[in-house]
This record gives structure tokens, C-alpha cells and sequence, in this order.
């Protein structure tokens, strides 16, 4: 370590005891050591005095967790049209419940009758496929866990005024989930790829016949026709029953209800890679194409919502940080708004193109506070702050918006989100 990064380091540590603020006994939790001590067994509570509930067909979470929900936003002039954010501020660990993954529908969730639905493959190929759902069970399935976050997760980021919502209510249109089904590239080949195919347009069963354009090499690469999520079959809402998983990539193209696959030797320019999913740019041309997520990371507790008890203490300052381009390698964790930054604990498995929740133990003494994530995937990526981020993209954008996240922490343990500066 040179120099320099150990006196920041100390610096850091000198302002927010970081780091080492669990040593030496700083937690002292009172611990029964005999069933007299609970009054045994006449003070037992009532639950374990009685038989518990029978048997359920399908589990449900606790009638005590009915506030860990997914939010709607939905748009009123046009039905079936909105999103759902995952609670990312309710959970922990990386795995996102099936039933809190987010939602985004253009027209609403299709009831599709599993045996009747169709996949086909057609356009540039040697041999036009069609598949059913019971003909692709019989293919090898692989399992991979990645997130799949939309293009507009973040972008209430692009406002002149911090937003002050909870952290999943204003960044959970990002999830993160194991899915398992068939490599594309499987079928693909399969049906035999013409020379001149560069590009596939994947269009979904629902009600507005969504399609979008993917270059052919990623669906030959890491592409995954998914069946199942999180060791179930799919779910409505997220695609049932098959989806075009792309680990890293946009959400707009892991297509739900699926139905075709069409190779094309160029884009189709429809309406969601021209009029939506593009961005204007300080010089006047427009990002278009912009497949991947970049590295981005949140602190998730403590976070706005939350708040700090009255008598400074210990807290675990935790959050998840993810990357499109790979695995994270390092997050960096800044008390005083990005002037001196210490490293984080990454708690394993760092998987490629998911999830990664990072912890580290903080001593609040009752003081001002800026706390801040800031992630590095393996490419050497960083995240940007605000600041940078405006710069390069201009003060128009709605997409991929991925600068780092300040909450502000006052005197009192109040909890806002901040820009921590002006422009």
C-alpha cells in the first residue's frame, strides 16, 4: 500500500471509525443459558403451547412481512402499462424472491396456455424451427444467476432535485435471480445461421407484439432461452412460460413470452430502439444501442426511510453492487461525501454479471454524514459521481443512469438522499 492510500485510509478512519469499530467487544448481547430462566414451562408463549398451522400446498411469507411488497407505478391513461420495483431496501443477501422481482409491461401480462405456445426460428437461417414447450424440455439446460436491471432504473437521478424515496422504490427496477434453461446458441445452430445474419429480432407474445433488435453474437455467447427462475417455472409476470435471458444487458431485451426469433441482417429500428431506449447528448446525437449496464452499486441500509437511533453506536453499513461487463472487484464506502474512501467486504460468491453485497462496519458519533458506494467491475471500470456523469451525458438523458448514490445522515440520524453539490 503506498503512501497516499494509507493516509487516506487513516484519514477515514479518523473521521468515521470504519473498519475496526467491531473489535474488542463492541457488541454485548445478553444470552439465556437455562430453561428455568424462561420460566419453563409456565411463561412459554402461546405458540409453542399449541399445534401450529397444517400443511400448505405453496408457501407464503409471514402475515408479519405483508409490507415487503413490490411498488406499482402504473399509467392510468393506458392499462397494463407501468412497472413494479423490487424492495431492494427489505432484503438482504442477492438472490430476488420470484414474487419481488420487478416488473416492467408495455401491455399488460398475457395469459398464455403453455401447451399451445410457440417458439420459431426464422428469417436468415438454413432451416425455419418451431418449438414447444415440451419439445425444449428435452435439451440440456444450464443455470446461470445475473441481474437483469431495465434501462430506466435510476433515472429519477436525472432530475435537478434528489428524489426522496426508498432506495428500492427509486433503484429496484433491477433484480437479481437464477434462471435455467437452454443455451441459445443451441438452437440457433440448429436451424443453421446464414453468413450474412448480424442481428436477431426477438419479438414477446403480450399484447403490444414488443420486439427489439440484439446482434446475433450475443445470443450465440452467453444467451439463455429461460424456463425456470429460481428453481421454478417462471411466473407471469417475468415471462412465462419462456424468456430470452442476456446476462448484463438492458432488461428491454431479456423479451418475455417469447414467440420469435427472427435473424436479419440488420436492426429493425422499431419503436423501442428509436423513440425509447435512445438519449439526446450534449453535442446533439442520440446513444442508441446501448445494450450494457455499467458498474453501478447502492447502499441500501442505512438508507432514506430508515433512521439512526438517538445514541450513536456500531452500524453495518451493507448494499449490493453489480456490473454488466463482469464481475465487481472492489466497492469503496466514503462518510464525508467522496473525500476519503475505504474498502469494502465483497461476501461471497462474486459471480459474473450479478449481484454482489458488500458490508462494512461504521461507528456514527452522532455527526454529519455523507455515506456513498462506489464500485469497479474487472475491466477497470469505475462508477462515476453525479458530476461526471452530467458532464459526459448532458442534463437530458432518462437511461443508464449509474452515478453514485449519497445519503446524507444528520445530527439527529435523520437519512436523505443528496446530490452533495450543485451545478
Amino acid at each position: 500500500m503506498n503512501d497516499v492510500t494509507t493516509q487516506s485510509r487513516r484519514k477515514f478512519l479518523k473521521k468515521a471509525a470504519l473498519g475496526s469499530a467491531f473489535a474488542g467487544g463492541a457488541f454485548s448481547l445478553p444470552v439465556l443459558t437455562h430453561s428455568e430462566e424462561l420460566g419453563f414451562p409456565e411463561n412459554l408463549p402461546e405458540s409453542m403451547r399449541v399445534p401450529g398451522a397444517d400443511f400448505s400446498n405453496y408457501g407464503q411469507p409471514s402475515e408479519h412481512e405483508q409490507g415487503v411488497i413490490r411498488w406499482i407505478s402504473a399509467n392510468p391513461a393506458a392499462p397494463g402499462n407501468g412497472v413494479s420495483w423490487t424492495p431492494l431496501h427489505d432484503l438482504q443477501g442477492t438472490i430476488t424472491p420470484n414474487g419481488l422481482h420487478y416488473e416492467r409491461h408495455h401491455n399488460g401480462v398475457p395469459e398464455i396456455d403453455p401447451a399451445k405456445h410457440i417458439l420459431l426460428i426464422d428469417g436468415m437461417v438454413d432451416k425455419p424451427l418451431s418449438f414447444d414447450v415440451k419439445s425444449l424440455m428435452r435439451y440440456p439446460m444450464v443455470s446461470r444467476t445475473c441481474f437483469i436491471e431495465c434501462g430506466g432504473n435510476s433515472n429519477s437521478g436525472w432530475r435537478s432535485n434528489p428524489i426522496q424515496s426508498k432506495v428500492g422504490y427509486a433503484h429496484g427496477l433491477v433484480s437479481n435471480a437464477e434462471w435455467s434453461g437452454v443455451p441459445l446458441k443451441l438452437l440457433l445452430k440448429e436451424a443453421g445461421i446464414r453468413p450474412d445474419a448480424k442481428w436477431v429480432i426477438a419479438e414477446g407474445a403480450d399484447g403490444s407484439s414488443l420486439n427489439i433488435s440484439i446482434p446475433l453474437e450475443k445470443l450465440l455467447d452467453d444467451a439463455i432461452l429461460a424456463l425456470y427462475q429460481n428453481g421454478e417455472r417462471i411466473r407471469p409476470e417475468n415471462g412465462y412460460p419462456m424468456r430470452l435471458v442476456l446476462p448484463g444487458w438492458e432488461g428491454i431485451l431479456n423479451v418475455k413470452w417469447l414467440r420469435q426469433l427472427r435473424l436479419t441482417d440488420q436492426p429493425a429500428m422499431s419503436r423501442d430502439e428509436t423513440s425509447q431506449y435512445t438519449e439526446l447528448m450534449p453535442d446533439g446525437t442520440a446513444r442508441q444501442f446501448t445494450f450494457i449496464n455499467e458498474a453501478k452499486s447502492l447502499i441500501t441500509s442505512p438508507s432514506l426511510g430508515m433512521m439512526l437511533p438517538d445514541n450513536p453506536g456500531v452500524y453495518q453499513i451493507s448494499g449490493l453492487a453489480w456490473s454488466g461487463r463482469g464481475k465487481i472487484t472492489r466497492v469503496e464506502i466514503s462518510a464525508d461525501g467522496g473525500d476519503t474512501w475505504v474498502d469494502a467486504e465483497l461476501q461471497g460468491p462474486v459471480l459474473d454479471k450479478a449481484f454482489t453485497r458488500f458490508c462494512l462496519p461504521w461507528k456514527w458519533q452522532g455527526e454529519y454524514a455523507i455515506l456513498q458506494s462506489r464500485s469497479t467491475d474487472e475491466t477497470g471500470y469505475v462508477q462515476p459521481d453525479r458530476e461526471t456523469l452530467i458532464k459526459n451525458r448532458g442534463k437530458h438523458g432518462f437511461f443508464h443512469y449509474n452515478a453514485i448514490v449519497s445519503w446524507e445522515i444528520t445530527e439527529e440520524g435523520d437519512i436523505n438522499h443528496v446530490y452533495g453539490y450543485d451545478f
